[in-house]
């Protein structure tokens, strides 16, 4: 339509009708806006990485030092934030890829995928404490409490377990491949394990240290995982194709499915909200609402960036950290949301 068409049916209208249709297009946007004010994530704070390259991958905290640490794979560092500050206090370098790190009772546990080291740092000085060789590709790290075990996912099919308080490894659990995210039951004594070249999850039996069972879904890509164990589901993200698979634990079958973006890599369960947070290099956060143990929706996304497929849930402050890796001009940087 044409200018001269466009003014000819303005003038047919009342300026009364035009104001009141003014009105209400504010009125719409103000919604919009609201809405958009409502988002279930909201940014807080951003902390900067200059001179941090390449990919970034698991995150841990110190709650008690208001500390989070972040393994800059890419950059072959672990890097220190205070929260508190809101700043980087400390690289620790020299490191072989880091891709999984765990704070545990003041020592930092960093695995390195080149070479497979588990380096072990004074958490106050970073002063290295030890290592454990587990010859190659050390990767996802976890902590049980209970028993003052660290375990660490490790080479073309393992999972270490660490003396915690002296960090000498203690055992080890066989599996068919590489081991990607896995999550410890803290009310019983399995270990779900995602297992991504042998296409199947593990379930782990920790006193006997075996595989008591392999599920298979039917999709391909499984890294990451969380665990809602009081209603007794295990969330798996994979990539081929992407979506989010909820797993009875009690049975291994599939209850539900849900299309998230590509190429997760941190999946968490917030049971304080009821919802998945998945984690996407594509450049989205999806944010999944649980309705009940079988029912599942999108409750929301947030565009973040292409590789930010990171982070991590701290319920406590009720904060989900989102690692950005550097894009041209733009440095690395590690987002905070304020989970609403």
């Amino acid at each position: 339509m044409n200018v001269a068409r466009v003014a000819a049916v303005i003038s047919r209208f009342p300026i009364t009708a035009i104001r009141l249709g003014a009105a209400g297009l504010l009125i719409c946007q103000t919604s919009l806006a609201g809405e958009h004010d409502a988002s279930p994530l909201q940014l807080k704070q951003t902390f900067p990485l200059p001179g941090v390259e390449g990919r970034i991958d698991h995150l841990d905290v110190d709650l008690g030092g208001g500390r989070l640490f972040v393994c800059a794979l890419g950059n072959n560092t672990v890097e220190v934030i205070d929260l508190r500050q809101g700043t980087r206090v400390h690289t620790v370098s020299g490191l072989g890829a880091p891709q999984g790190v765990a704070y545990v009772s003041g020592r930092l546990f960093v695995a390195n995928d080149s070479g497979g080291m588990c380096d072990i740092y004074d958490g106050k000085d970073f002063q290295l404490l030890g290592r454990v060789d587990l010859k190659d590709d050390a990767d996802n790290v976890r902590y049980d409490p209970a028993t003052k075990r660290v375990y660490v996912g490790f080479g073309s099919g393992g999972i270490a377990i660490l003396n915690s308080t002296d960090g000498k490894e203690i055992g080890s659990i066989k599996l068919a491949a590489h081991p990607e995210a896995f999550e410890l039951e803290k009310q019983g004594r399995r270990i779900f394990v995602n297992v991504p070249g042998a296409r199947h999850i593990a379930v782990v039996d920790r006193e006997k240290g075996e595989v008591i069972a392999t599920w298979a879904p039917g999709a391909f890509g499984n890294f990451p995982m969380a665990l809602d164990e009081g209603d007794h589901r295990l969330f798996v993200g994979y990539r081929v194709p992407p979506k989010l698979i909820i797993l009875d634990t009690e049975s291994g079958n599939a209850v539900a499915s849900i299309d998230i973006g590509g190429d997760p890599d941190d999946v968490f369960y917030d049971g304080k909200h009821h919802r998945i947070y998945a984690i996407c290099g594509a450049g989205k956060v999806e944010i999944i609402e649980q309705s009940d143990a079988n029912h599942y929706k999108i409750l929301g996304t947030i565009d973040t960036a292409s590789g930010a497929r990171t982070g991590l849930l701290v319920p406590e402050r009720d904060t989900l950290f989102v690692a950005i890796p550097r894009h041209g001009s733009e440095s690395a940087e590690i987002r905070s949301y304020q989970i609403k």
